[in-house]
Order: C-alpha cells, then sequence, then structure tokens
C-alpha cells in the first residue's frame, strides 16, 4: 500500500528526509553554526532579545546596516519546526550585512509545545512588528524580503501567501521577494515520517499549512534554492513548488546550489562574496525594479 506518493512505507520517507543520519558526521556543520554565529555576535553590530509578541519565544535578533534605509533580509530557520533557535544562525547575517542589509532572524515556539500552525502565525505577526518598526534599526519597511532555511523555507512560503492587507491592514505587497532554502513546500509525507510524534499533523494542518496548497493570486518575487546533492525529494519539492508557483502567473526562478548539501545550502550566506549570496542580492535588486 502506497503511504505518499510512491513511498510504501516510513523508512523510505525517512530515508529522504531525515537530513540528520543523511550525513555521516554533522558535527562539523554544527561547529561552523554555532561557532560561527558566536563570533557573528561579537564582531557585527547587534542588538539581541528583542521582543515582538507575548510570548517568550517571540524574540528578534537584529544586525542593523551601517547607514539607515536600508533594505532588510528576515532569516527563518530551520529545525524540522520542533528544535534549534534563531541563536545557531546568526552567522548568516555576515553576507547580507556585509552588502549593506539589515539582518533580522526572529525566533519562534516549537513543536510539539505549539503547532506549525502557531508557527505561522508567530512569522506573520512578526512581519507585521518588523513593519511598523523598521526605521528603529536602519531598516526601509517598504524594503522587507524573507529568507528561510528548511521548515524556515516553508515559512517563507506561508509568508508569501498571506493576506496581508485583509488580514492585517497592511500593503500587500509587503515583502518584496522570498528566498526559500531548501524549503519544504508539501507537508503530507512527514505525517508518514519519523516526525509526526513531534508535529501531530493533521489533514486540516497539511491541506492549510503547505505552500504548495496554497499558492495565492498575487505574491512576490521567488528565488527557490536547493542543493545540488540534497535528496530527489527535497528538489521534487523546489520543482513543484515553483511550477504551482508560475502556473499562477507568478514570477520564480529555481537555484540549484553546485556540490551543496542540506547543511552547506545556507554557507553561501556567511560569505559575501559568495555566488549564492551575490545571486540573491542581484535578486533584491531585481524585485526593486519591478
Amino acid at each position: 500500500m502506497k503511504l505518499y506518493r510512491n513511498f510504501t512505507s516510513q523508512e523510505e520517507i525517512d530515508y529522504q528526509y531525515n537530513v540528520a543520519v543523511s550525513e555521516p558526521d554533522i558535527q562539523p556543520y554544527v561547529e561552523m553554526f554555532i561557532g560561527g554565529s558566536e563570533k557573528a555576535r561579537k564582531e557585527l553590530d547587534c542588538i539581541l532579545d528583542v521582543r515582538f509578541g507575548p510570548t517568550v519565544d517571540e524574540t528578534v535578533d537584529i544586525f542593523p546596516a551601517k547607514q539607515p534605509d536600508a533594505p532588510i533580509i528576515v532569516y527563518i530557520h530551520g529545525g524540522y519546526w520542533h528544535s534549534l533557535s534563531s541563536k545557531e544562525f546568526s552567522v548568516v547575517a555576515t553576507g547580507p550585512n556585509a552588502h549593506g542589509f539589515t539582518v533580522v532572524l526572529p525566533n519562534y515556539s516549537l513543536c510539539p509545545k505549539v503547532t506549525i500552525t502557531e508557527i505561522t502565525r508567530q512569522n506573520r505577526a512578526f512581519i507585521a512588528w518588523l513593519y511598523r518598526k523598521a526605521r528603529k534599526f536602519s531598516g526601509n519597511p517598504e524594503r522587507i524580503f524573507v529568507c528561510g532555511h528548511s521548515a524556515g523555507g516553508h515559512q517563507v512560503g506561508m509568508l508569501s501567501a498571506t493576506d496581508w492587507s485583509g488580514e492585517y491592514g497592511l500593503p500587500e505587497n509587503i515583502i518584496k521577494g522570498g528566498i526559500p532554502i531548501s524549503g519544504l513546500f508539501d507537508l503530507l509525507p512527514f505525517r508518514y515520517s519519523w516526525l509526526q510524534p513531534k508535529l501531530q499533523l493533521s489533514c486540516e494542518v497539511i491541506q492549510q499549512q503547505s505552500p504548495l496548497f496554497n499558492i495565492p493570486a498575487k505574491g512576490p518575487p521567488l528565488l527557490i534554492s536547493v542543493g545540488e546533492k540534497e535528496s530527489a525529494e527535497f528538489h521534487r519539492q523546489a520543482a513543484d513548488y515553483l511550477t504551482a508557483w508560475r502556473a499562477q502567473n507568478l514570477c520564480g526562478e529555481l537555484f540549484v546550489q553546485p556540490n551543496k548539501n542540506h547543511f552547506t545550502s545556507i554557507e553561501g550566506l556567511i560569505d559575501a562574496n559568495s555566488t549564492f549570496c551575490q545571486s540573491m542580492i542581484d535578486f533584491t535588486k531585481e524585485c526593486e525594479k519591478q
């Protein structure tokens, strides 16, 4: 019996998505992110643990640009909705900040304490907060771009599908561009995976919280990225989402990063001179011309 697409067992699905066991040694990546993030917080101007919502988890770390009126990169961390925090990813501010961006890293509550629906609500509330507060840390609220990795890429998709005008009274184009990296746009396989006890996905949540099933009539341009060495399902998720996005006559492009796996697909953000960082900066400039 098929569980999902052509997968007949949890083991087959886990093989595609459980990135923690797909690499023989993840310790170098842990050191790169944790050590690099501690270094970034010491070396870059930053304002830490600013509260944006009512719960203890709703805080943001801000890396202001040196000049006022700067474009803003929002970076939403991954961790399959149940692990990690914004603190482990301060290092990704390094590249965009060197290009004159204010970089903000919101934190959010994790499953199973909350649902994915609540995670989306918190990140939407953060964007509304950011729009009103951006000028206090050198940012221009009319120049907001959203980037995220893995589960954070899922959140980029949900933010890009938000009715900002109807639900928040904000400009419908508040997000000028989205950059989901190694994103998860179809939640259905995770109901049959090792993650289900933590995520507790229902049919309703899968339908309402899968970006693939919630393509908006209007949305920002997207730069969808995936590492060349990621599993077939990560490539399939990116391709299917891009196809659905373009089917609504929305702008989107795919950037496959050569020789990158799930962990190193955000490595380019650390180096201001990397091909991926430069491509992202070029993308934001093109978005602002539209």
